[in-house]
């Protein structure tokens, strides 16, 4: 189930591109009162925009626009909503999107093409472990897009090792839709209950909200810790509210796979231009085919690189490496440039961690703190040196570690109405 268009060469697909960004400028000059808006005292003339490298020329979206204007960003009458979504809200207030019975359609076409480009078949049953409530759009994505794919699904929700379990074993699921890190729980609880990981029929686990490799593509210290206990698959897949797309890896897992009849892809400079080809720079987006509230050149705040080489699977589109950490969360330590995911890995070496949140501040001068607070099985002086030395050896800063109840973490990590679990605190100013 490979789209054409993603077989294409790379000169059919950019030209491919260039039609439906006409199409779009052209929606949102009738139908945005945002974008016409901002076209209007920028005295833009969208049909001068013929070409990917005319882009530069458009206005950039931001999350503060988003948050500022949401309303204004809405194409259709509201009679033609059908489902709102909000985004999480983790770097500032929730966004609501508005999705009509068409962006549903997109949005499970997205997911179908996804699964497939893992290895999903129709003839597989998915085992959803991520909400489908509380308006989040992924859990919602996942299901539609089993149904369009014809797999089956079993919608168990998040949390509760003892269900998941049941969930499983009653019903054999060969593929899960979890957090890599909930995995680990899932085999704490198969160990301590005397369940056979080999008998259980799981063949491979589609992951969201953290990182499964390295920049290299070799899986991380999460993943190895997953895969050295239960022989399956791991495939990453990365996506957000503002996209309506996600970049899941295929088989090869050199990435993630961009599909290109739903998104353009620009990965932008400090300077908001074009980066050099396998340098790192801010994803930014335009989605295409989205009926209720597209976005042109948006901002999305994570920070990636791009793969061009080719695939052996025979898609000829560009790949996501794994997300760097998100620009604002971007932290100056002692000299040293740092990202969250950094810290996660060198965390997720050690058994004893079981949870942990990094709190990010200002100190009297002005520079960057670090805090990291650990719920650990044995807290120890020995344990918190060895995490520091750790620190140090990998990234040559060691940041302060505090151990604290587990209790504690879990309710820094759980805020009241979250949906996903927080692992990074930023209260600089």
């Amino acid at each position: 189930m490979i789209p054409k268009i993603e077989k294409a060469s790379l000169a059919d697909i950019k030209l491919f591109q260039e039609e439906k960004l006409s199409e779009l400028l052209t929606y949102l000059q009738a139908n945005s009162k945002y974008y016409q808006k901002v076209f209007k005292e920028q005295e833009i003339d969208v049909s001068t925009i013929k070409t990917l490298e005319d882009l530069v020329k458009l206005p950039l979206t931001s999350k503060e626009d988003l948050q500022k204007y949401n309303d204004d960003f809405l194409c259709v009458p509201k009679r033609k909503v059908i489902d709102y979504v909000t985004t999480s809200g983790t770097l500032g207030d929730p966004v609501t999107f508005a999705l009509t019975d068409n962006d549903l359609e997109r949005l499970a076409y997205n997911e179908a093409i996804s699964f497939a480009c893992a290895g999903v078949a129709e003839t597989d049953v998915l085992q959803l472990m991520t909400t489908i409530d509380r308006r989040f759009m992924a859990g919602l994505a996942y299901f539609l897009g089993v149904r369009k794919l014809g797999a089956g699904i079993i919608r168990v929700g998040a949390g509760i090792p003892e269900l998941q379990w049941d969930s499983i074993l009653k019903f054999k699921p060969t593929y899960l839709i979890a957090v890599p890190s909930f995995l680990l729980k899932l085999i704490e609880y198969a160990n301590q209950h005397g369940i056979d990981l080999k008998e259980s029929g799981v063949k491979g686990a589609i992951c969201i909200g953290e990182s499964l490799r390295n920049q290299d593509f070799t899986l991380n210290t999460l993943a190895e810790k997953i895969t050295s206990n239960w022989d399956i698959k791991l495939f990453s897949t990365y996506a957000s509210t503002e996209m309506n797309t996600a970049f899941t890896e295929c088989e090869h897992e050199q990435g993630g796979h961009h599909h290109p009849e739903l998104i353009i892809v620009e990965i932008l400079d400090d300077d908001n231009l074009p980066v050099v080809d396998g340098e790192v720079g801010e994803l930014t987006i335009t989605t295409l085919g989205v009926e209720g509230m597209p976005l042109l050149r948006f901002k999305t705040g994570d920070m990636v690189k791009a793969h061009t080489s080719p695939c052996k699977c025979g898609r000829n589109t560009m790949r996501l490496g794994p997300v760097v950490g998100r620009k604002k969360q971007m932290i100056k330590y002692k000299g040293t440039t740092l990202y969250p995911p950094a810290m996660d890995n060198i965390l997720n070496d050690f058994q004893e961690v079981q949870s942990y949140i990094v709190e990010i501040s200002n100190n009297s001068i002005g520079t960057d703190e670090i805090c990291i607070k650990i719920a650990a099985s044995s807290p120890s002086e020995e344990l918190q040196q060895a995490i520091k030395d750790h620190f140090r050896a990998k990234l040559r800063v060691a940041p302060k570690v505090e151990f604290h109840d587990a209790q504690d973490i879990s309710a820094l990590q759980f805020p009241k109405m979250s949906r996903k679990p927080i692992k990074v605190i930023d209260n600089r100013k």
